[in-house]
C-alpha cells in the first residue's frame, strides 16, 4: 500500500478544514485533496472559498463541499452539522484563527473575546462533534493549529498566544487519551509563516534576523507527515532547534524578553 493509500485508509474518506480560503488552510486543502480525501472546506470568505474549491477540484478531482460560516458565532456548529449530514469526517484540521496584532490594552475587548470564540471555542466544538465519532469508529485524525507563541508569553499577541496555548494543551492531552483507540491527534506549532494574515499584519521583517519566515507548502507537509507520530510538533528545522534549545537553556523570564524584543522590532512604532 502506498503512503497516500495508507493515509486515505486511516483518515478518509472525508477531511474537514477550517479557514480554508486563505494561507495554510488553502494549502491543507490542496495537499489533503492530492492524497485523495474528499473535502469539506469551511470559511466565512465566500468568494475566496469558491476560488480555492475550484482550484482544488481541478487539480485533485475529489468531491468537495463548502460551508460558509462565521466561527465566532455559536450557531456555526449547527451549520456545519447540517452540511455534513451523512458525511464521514475522518480528518479534522482546525486551522482557522483570528490573529490581530497589537498591545493588549490597545486592543478592544471585542477583539479579545473574538479570539477566544474563534481560536478556542470553535476548535473545542469541532473536536467534540467529530472526534467523538472517530472514537466510536476507532480511526481518524485531528490536527489542531497551535503556534510557536504558545510556548511562552509574547508581547503584541498576548491574547492570541494564550489561545494557542489552549490548543496545544488540548491536543497533547487528547493525544494521550485517544491514542490507544485508533485516533491520532497533533498539536501543530508553526512559527511565522508567509500567509495572507501574516502579510496583512505588516511586520518590519528587515528589523530582525532572529526568526525565519516559513512558507505554507513545506509547513503543511510537515503537519500531515507528523500526524500519528508525536503529540505536538514545531515545523522547520531551524525554528524547532531554536525554540527547543531556548526553552531548555534560557530562564523563562529571558525567553519571554527575547521573543518580545523580536516582536517589538517587527511591530513597534
Amino acid at each position: 500500500m502506498s503512503s497516500s493509500q495508507a493515509f486515505k485508509s486511516k483518515y478518509g474518506p472525508w477531511a474537514l478544514v477550517t479557514g480554508a480560503a486563505r494561507g495554510m488552510g488553502t494549502e491543507f486543502a490542496r495537499q489533503i485533496g492530492a492524497l485523495g480525501l474528499n473535502l469539506v472546506l469551511v470559511d466565512m470568505l465566500a468568494d475566496e472559498l469558491a476560488q480555492v474549491t475550484e482550484e482544488v477540484r481541478k487539480s485533485s478531482a475529489v468531491e468537495i463541499k463548502t460551508v460558509v460560516t462565521d466561527l465566532s458565532r455559536l450557531e456555526f456548529i449547527e451549520t456545519i452539522r447540517r452540511e455534513t449530514e451523512g458525511v464521514e469526517i475522518g480528518l479534522l484540521v482546525s486551522n482557522a484563527a483570528y490573529p490581530p496584532v497589537g498591545l493588549f490594552f490597545e486592543q478592544s475587548l471585542q477583539d479579545k473575546l473574538r479570539m477566544i470564540e474563534v481560536n478556542c471555542r470553535a476548535p473545542l466544538m469541532l473536536v467534540q462533534e467529530f472526534g467523538a465519532k472517530m472514537l466510536t469508529r476507532k480511526r481518524g485524525g485531528i490536527i489542531l493549529l497551535s503556534s510557536g507563541s504558545a510556548l511562552q508569553g509574547v508581547a503584541y499577541i498576548s491574547s492570541y498566544a494564550a489561545t494557542k496555548a489552549y490548543n496545544l494543551i488540548l491536543a497533547e492531552s487528547l493525544w494521550d487519551e485517544v491514542r490507544e483507540h485508533g485516533v491520532d491527534v497533533l498539536g501543530f506549532m508553526p512559527g511565522a509563516t508567509r500567509t495572507t494574515g501574516f502579510v496583512l499584519s505588516k511586520p518590519h521583517l528587515e528589523r530582525s534576523t532572529l526568526a525565519t519566515v516559513a512558507e505554507p507548502k513545506p509547513t503543511v507537509a510537515e503537519a500531515l507527515r507528523m500526524l500519528g507520530k508525536t503529540p505536538s510538533w514545531i515545523p522547520g528545522r531551524r525554528n524547532r532547534w531554536t525554540l527547543t534549545l531556548a526553552q531548555r537553556l534560557l530562564p523563562r523570564r529571558q525567553m519571554i524578553k527575547l521573543v518580545g524584543s523580536n516582536m517589538r522590532k517587527w511591530y513597534g512604532k
